[in-house]
């Protein structure tokens, strides 16, 4: 299912229930974020200087997002376009093409992974789940912002999570885990562990008959005790494998959007983050 955006539906949407998608500051300049980690930073880095409009409304997939021609005629109008290439979001990335302002891809100039399984020549743009590859993407937002001192600051907290999660990560019974969706590359490479997919990079693929069944067999194999599923993504499979293999099921947030609940309770891209620290270590049993 496809999210049709428009501007003054969520505007409107906005002013009733709070789920606002654009932080109104002082300042004159106009940025577009793609999605949630990047208008973020990008908050964090202006601190009221500019206004971030974060063209993902929460609750929604960001994979599934289209732009209705306001919205497309807004983001090129910007003074910085923030996004993600290789066709994470195409709507929006073919809009950033004819942008009038900076823009800013979010994977430019950082190593990428290959995706997983029958996506292993498409690029994994989970960037922002590795703390080192997000810090960077950070102080490049403070460049683009004209804020290079606050954009190193912003990502000095973000690299506090990397010495959050080597430290959490480094005693575990076991190193692999299983997820319903395969985001978590980065973040297995960076801290030695294993992600074991049930979908590639793109939520919506589904597994073969076959697939499923291997997943279930290495589940009871291994003794995994967890599979994870995350919020704005039905948990159907997840749920299955885990039935089938007699394991519970946890949440592992992949950070691409706030649920509502979420953005009326303060949730942050940190708070998120740590978040996942205490379920990988209670999954893997690390002391």
């Amino acid at each position: 299912m496809r999210i049709v955006l428009a501007a003054t539906a969520l505007l409107c949407a906005a002013a009733v229930t709070g789920g606002c998608t654009s932080s109104r500051a002082g300042g004159g300049r106009e940025v577009v974020a793609a999605f949630y980690p990047l208008a973020w930073a990008a908050e964090e880095v202006a601190g009221g200087t500019a206004t971030v409009r974060d063209v993902t409304p929460p609750g929604a997939e960001p994979h599934d997002v289209e732009l209705s021609p306001r919205e497309v005629g807004r983001l090129q109008r910007a003074d910085v376009v923030l996004y993600v290439s290789d066709g994470f979001q195409p709507a929006v990335e073919k809009a950033a093409g004819d942008a009038r302002g900076k823009r800013v891809d979010a994977l430019a100039g950082l190593t990428l992974r290959s995706g997983t399984g029958d996506e292993g020549g498409s690029v994994d743009p989970h960037v922002w789940l590795d703390p080192v590859r997000f810090a960077r993407v950070v102080r490049r937002v403070g460049v683009a912002l004209g804020r290079p001192s606050p954009g190193d600051a912003v990502a000095a907290r973000v690299l506090a999570l990397d010495r959050e999660y080597r430290d959490g990560l480094a005693h575990c019974a076991r190193r692999e885990f299983v997820t319903s969706h395969g985001a978590f590359g980065y973040l297995a490479a960076r801290y030695g562990l294993r992600q074991i997919p049930i979908t590639g990079v793109d939520p919506e693929s589904e597994p073969s008959p076959r697939r499923l069944e291997a997943l279930v067999d290495l589940v009871r194999r291994e003794h995994v005790g967890t599979v994870f599923f995350e919020r704005l993504v039905s948990p159907r499979l997840a749920r299955a494998v885990a039935r089938e293999a007699g394991a519970t099921t946890a949440v592992l947030d992949p950070v691409e959007g706030l649920t509502p609940a979420e953005k009326r309770r303060g949730d942050t891209y940190l708070s998120l983050m740590r978040r996942n620290l205490a379920a990988l270590r209670k999954a893997l049993g690390c002391r």
